[in-house]
């Protein structure tokens, strides 16, 4: 699709189509949903961020929460590398003496009136974060200075950012953290929450499997260990196709045995101290 802003034509992307659910934790959805209300006339959409350790779901959540508002979602990755122009506007050369220019996703959003998920977004440098400081208030605009022109956003538009608390990442210059509110911290899930995520994902695993998974990571958490959902989801995933294919002298390999194999060349050898005792 194609649109004309001033005079310039933007080629736009395609949304994102994920087959995600989000299971448990139904306070952070409230607050996700709440932040992106308006509630009249003079009010405007709040740009929450998404935090918590990579692995506990900020994606996901973000993902769900769009799909109940029933909008396009655009995902745009972000990385040490994102210039400002990777957030708006990408000239491609296209023939002889020719420039096509290619909105991001966060821009397409922007004009269609859909969601944007900024994911990671402090991995990005603040050169690249203050390309958006006039989106983030109530200006509710980029400006593309390689297209030359200014975009302002729908009135449906909603963005909001994710972001990991590792120490591969920079710290938020004080201006961008005052628009990027309020903070929403998502955390490990309780037991029955894990193992009904597990289940959502692992259809297939097993009870044995995903009651043994499930009791491996509360151990984990309980140590302020970093494993997550997602590396349950993996090792679970390693065990049962060990499980199918492998075998020991002759014999298969028992499930308990590809679990334990799974952990030690998914995790590494430390994680074994919270495999559950039989």
């Amino acid at each position: 699709m194609i649109v004309e802003i001033e005079g310039v034509p933007l080629h736009l992307a395609h949304p994102d189509e994920l087959n995600v659910r989000w299971v448990g934790q139904e306070e952070a959805m409230r607050q996700l949903l709440a932040a992106w209300l308006v509630l009249a006339p003079e009010d405007l959409p709040m740009n929450p961020r998404l935090i918590g350790k990579p692995g506990v779901g900020k994606t996901t959540l973000a993902y769900a929460a769009a799909q109940r508002l029933d909008r396009e979602i655009y995902i745009m990755q972000a990385t040490v590398d994102t210039r400002p122009e990777d957030l708006i506007v990408t000239p491609v050369i296209e023939g002889e003496r020719k420039l096509r220019y290619v909105a991001s996703p966060l821009l397409t959003a922007m004009l269609r009136g859909g969601i944007a998920i900024l994911d990671e977004g402090n991995r990005m440098s603040e050169k690249s974060w203050a390309s958006l400081a006039p989106l983030l208030d109530n200006r509710r605009y980029v400006e593309s200075i390689v297209a030359g022109i200014k975009i302002k956003a729908h009135p449906n538009f909603r963005l909001v950012a994710t972001m990991n608390d590792d120490a591969s990442t920079f710290d938020l210059p004080e201006y961008i953290q005052s628009r990027l509110q309020p903070q929403i911290l998502i955390d490990f899930p309780g037991r029955e929450e894990e193992l009904q995520i597990l289940s959502e994902n692992l259809p297939f695993g097993g009870e044995e499997v995903l009651q043994y998974v499930t009791e491996f990571l509360q151990q984990a958490h309980a140590n302020e260990e970093r494993f997550t959902v997602r590396d349950g989801i993996n090792v679970a995933r390693f065990a049962l196709k060990l499980q199918s294919s492998a075998s020991t002298g002759g014999r298969k390999l028992g499930m308990r045995d590809a679990l334990h194999t799974s952990i030690l060349h998914t995790l590494g050898g430390e994680a074994l101290r919270y495999v559950p005792r039989a």
